[in-house]
């Protein structure tokens, strides 16, 4: 008995490997062919609590997935990811009805602008399946994880449009408690006076009354508000290169940010402009953007990326126009954009760095100054053209005033500028 019994265990032993072997065969077999798939009841929908979602089990967080068919049909989702720890992801897409669940393996491609911190941005790029048209995808380490147990994002440009906006305007991360609140409205207004008809805030943190004109512009349809609370998963640097200081991703993941707001206006709007809440790309040569865009591309229709250079107007000199109606703008909190038409000189040997406004369909990675991969050229915007207005602290300290370029671009608008911010800080009860 107890040899039958023994004899009995073995030959289930034996049939059980086999029978695993044959589903590692299977499945293996499928994969080599980058496609395995499985009959399921039905399809789950757990959808993400916030814009960065980490993946239990590895070091990888998924942004946001972007239909993208301009070399072929893929499905390219954002995601920030250890660049020596995450080898291996899948894409898990339902289909037919949502009773066949495909299962792809995916390359993973990782932006070379990383400056050395041990989290990167990548592109998570999968094929679709065959006769497959998935509105969500779920993604893990594994290809053999229950289906019911992943989180599921809904794939974002699906159905492009045509463009509802001639310009959008990119703030990579607000962070800090972010309280410059004066200079904030007129830089909204500024853009609006430019051309801009969408301002897209990577929101951290930042003060209550920031808070307050977040709501105004996002109630007016000016702005949207992108969650981005990073440092939930991650610990953030407000450093852009690596201090080796155990620090794991730079600027609270400003290229991530930028570049999901490319993918999210891709189709939505004509160009994109990208800069920070204390730059304005301001024109010489033209009034507004689109006039100014317009000459750039007519002379240049090759190009899709246009760069422009950044000029510090230093907030430790400070110049007096003697404007009408601007004398309560001193209760509210942050600097005065017109009191500042003085410019540093370009230093020997330094590079100034630039900012973009660029055909979002153009570009297939970005960093903070340039493009990384695109379809079109990109070109340097002469200074007789158009600067990057950049009102902060000073980059030459010891500069005196009298070998500042003195600038007045700014004040051409002083008249729709302050009647526009008035009517704003009315509206928020800021003032009067």
């Amino acid at each position: 008995m107890f040899y039958v019994r023994r004899h009995f265990f073995c030959w289930c032993t034996v049939g059980i490997t086999c029978l695993l072997l044959s589903f590692n065969f299977y499945w293996s077999k499928k994969f080599h062919l980058g496609v395995a798939w499985r009959n399921i009841e039905s399809c789950s929908v757990k959808l993400p609590q916030d814009t960065i979602t980490p993946l239990k089990g590895t070091k990888a967080y998924v942004i946001a997935p972007y239909y993208d068919n301009r070399e072929k049909d893929i499905i390219r989702i954002l995601g920030i990811v250890h660049h020596q720890e995450v080898e291996e992801l899948y894409c898990y897409f339902c289909c037919t009805s949502d009773t066949v669940l495909y299962t792809v393996k995916a390359v993973i491609n990782i932006h070379s602008d990383r400056f050395d911190f041990p989290y990167g941005l990548a592109d998570i790029i999968c094929s679709e399946p065959p006769s497959c048209t998935p509105t969500h995808v779920s993604v893990h380490w594994s290809p053999y994880e229950p289906h019911d147990s992943l989180t599921t994002f809904k794939i974002l440009n699906r159905n492009p449009g045509r463009p509802t906006a001639n310009f959008t305007v990119c703030f990579s991360a607000m962070f800090g408690n972010y309280n410059n609140v004066l200079q904030f409205i007129q830089t909204i207004e500024m853009y609006k006076i430019l051309g801009a008809q969408n301002v897209m805030v990577y929101l951290n943190n930042c003060s209550r009354k920031m808070e307050k004109v977040l709501q105004y512009y996002t109630e007016e349809g000016t702005v949207e508000v992108i969650p981005w609370h990073i440092q939930r998963y991650l610990k953030v640097s407000d450093n852009w290169q690596y201090p080796n200081d155990g620090t794991e991703i730079g600027y609270y993941g400003q290229i991530s940010a930028l570049n999901d707001c490319i993918y999210r206006n891709m189709y939505s709007s004509k160009f994109v402009v990208l800069n920070d809440q204390d730059e304005i790309i301001l024109p010489f040569k033209h009034r507004t953007w689109d006039t100014m865009m317009e000459s750039l591309q007519r002379k240049n229709p090759k190009v899709g990326i246009f760069q422009f250079e950044n000029h510090i107007f230093p907030q430790t000199v400070v110049s007096n126009g003697n404007f009408t109606n601007t004398s309560s703008w001193n209760r509210v909190p942050g600097s005065n954009l017109l009191q500042y038409i003085h410019r540093e000189p370009d230093r020997l040997s330094y590079y100034n760095a630039r900012k973009m406004i660029l055909d979002p369909r153009a570009v297939i990675q970005t960093s903070v100054h340039s493009t990384l991969k695109q379809y079109k050229r990109s070109m340097y915007v002469p200074l007789h053209t158009a600067l990057v207005y950049h009102c902060r602290d000073p980059l030459q300290h010891n500069l005196p005033r009298a070998s500042l370029i003195k600038d007045r671009t700014i004040w051409r608008y002083n008249v729709s500028l302050i009647r526009n911010v008035n009517q704003a800080l009315l509206k928020f009860k800021l003032i009067g």
